[in-house]
């Protein structure tokens, strides 16, 4: 890494926006005006391969501090991973083998370097020094902190008012995760707002230790597609780095408006006084939201496949969506495949539906629907038993599609 360090005309675009929280704000700003550089920690658990764009918060504010001639150093959680965090689940999530974390990990960095650099990014493994520790080591460790101290977690002081159980080793996860800032030295460590207890416990280690505490960056959790919860694979209102184009398109399409600000603030370069302007001309009803959209989902698109890719899912959507017409190239069944099914089991095979429970989800909705060479459609919901016949189209929700063939 260069040791050259640029220090930000524009401090607010570093600490304010895409950020939920800073501690402590003054003293990252007078590290930031220090000119050298900082090692900027990440850390993340590989117990799950998918990176989605709530994570793509963090990432981008990342690469900000790198492109200045910051060091990210990314902590590879192979240890931690096989031991659990809920982070604001009610249950405690099962031990991974060592070939599942690896395998997660090796998904999750190649769409972590999606948007984070490289070549400039030191990439370190937990097992590299919790593989050496001892079990005086672990008391060592936790004699610095109290059951009442990791009890004040939001999670955790739950789960005991609710007299659930709240395994040993969940309470060493926050530990573990403080040591790894301990053995890099962590300037700066990185995580949602639901992370702020395990990254101040990370501080508070760094002082007992006798080095400076890290500053802890707080990013905001991005609410998913249905503009409720946050952004998460189980909800189902997730987009994923690795969506097909034309589904990655769909689905930032199907934000509702109040999404779009928030969206185009955490998730592109589009300045502050152009949001501005976007967000006033939605709230006065004086430009048609789809448009903003579109760009939006145009932005992302191509972020994370190419230009052409997003023209071509836009077009996709406006055929498909907008004017509701049958895209040209679709999936083809026969009909022999889907004899004797029912329309769950069909949508199940044919991969218009992942189970049986999205299925009678889909249908429930309305969302499924036969459509014949005539034109006619024909709403599941609203048919006792569907007879699809060769040349039929099926389609599910509003972007996928199968034919029936002979």
């Amino acid at each position: 890494m260069t040791s050259q360090v640029q220090i930000p005309e524009n401090l607010s675009t570093i600490t304010r926006r895409g950020v939920s929280r800073i501690i402590s704000e003054a003293e990252f700003t007078a590290m930031l005006r220090q000119g050298r550089p900082l090692r900027l920690k990440m850390g993340f658990d590989p117990s799950r391969p998918d990176i989605h764009l709530g994570h793509v918060v963090g990432l981008r504010k990342l690469r900000q501090l790198q492109d200045l001639g910051h060091q990210v150093i990314l902590i590879v959680g192979d240890w931690t991973a096989q031991i659990g965090d809920p982070s604001g689940r009610s249950a405690t999530r099962p031990m991974l083998t060592h070939a599942d974390v690896l395998e997660n990990a090796e998904s999750y960095m190649r769409q972590f370097f999606k948007v984070v650099d490289r070549q400039r990014t030191r990439v370190e493994w937990q097992s590299q020094w919790f593989g050496q520790f001892t079990l005086a080591n672990v008391i060592e460790l936790t004699s610095r902190f109290t059951v009442a101290q990791f009890l004040e977690r939001d999670d955790f002081a739950r789960r005991f008012a609710e007299h659930q159980p709240i395994a040993i080793t969940e309470l060493l996860y926050p530990l573990l995760q403080a040591y790894d800032s301990v053995v890099i030295e962590s300037d700066v460590e990185f995580g949602g707002t639901d992370q702020m207890f395990n990254l101040l416990v990370g501080r508070e280690l760094q002082g007992m230790m006798g080095q400076t505490p890290q500053q802890c960056f707080l990013m905001p959790i991005l609410v998913g597609t249905d503009g409720i919860q946050k952004m998460s694979k189980s909800l189902g209102n997730y987009v994923a780095l690795e969506e097909p184009p034309a589904e990655m398109y769909g689905k930032l399409m199907s934000l509702p408006d109040t999404l779009i600000t928030p969206y185009y603030e955490y998730l592109t370069d589009v300045p502050d006084a152009e949001i501005a302007e976007i967000t006033q001309a939605i709230t006065s009803q004086t430009a048609n939201p789809m448009d903003f959209k579109k760009r939006l989902a145009r932005s992302i698109t191509a972020t994370f496949h190419d230009a052409d890719a997003a023209n071509t899912a836009e077009a996709h959507f406006e055929q498909v969506v907008q004017r509701r017409n049958i895209p040209d190239e679709i999936p083809e069944v026969t009909l022999a495949a889907i004899s004797n099914l029912t329309i769950n089991q069909l949508l199940v095979q044919t991969n218009l539906a992942s189970s049986n429970s999205e299925a009678r989800r889909l249908i429930a909705q309305g969302a499924v629907e036969l459509i014949r060479p005539n034109g006619e459609r024909i709403l599941a919901a609203a048919s006792a038993a569907l007879a699809p016949a060769a040349g039929d189209v099926i389609r599910a929700g509003r972007r996928r599609f199968v034919r029936i063939a002979e």
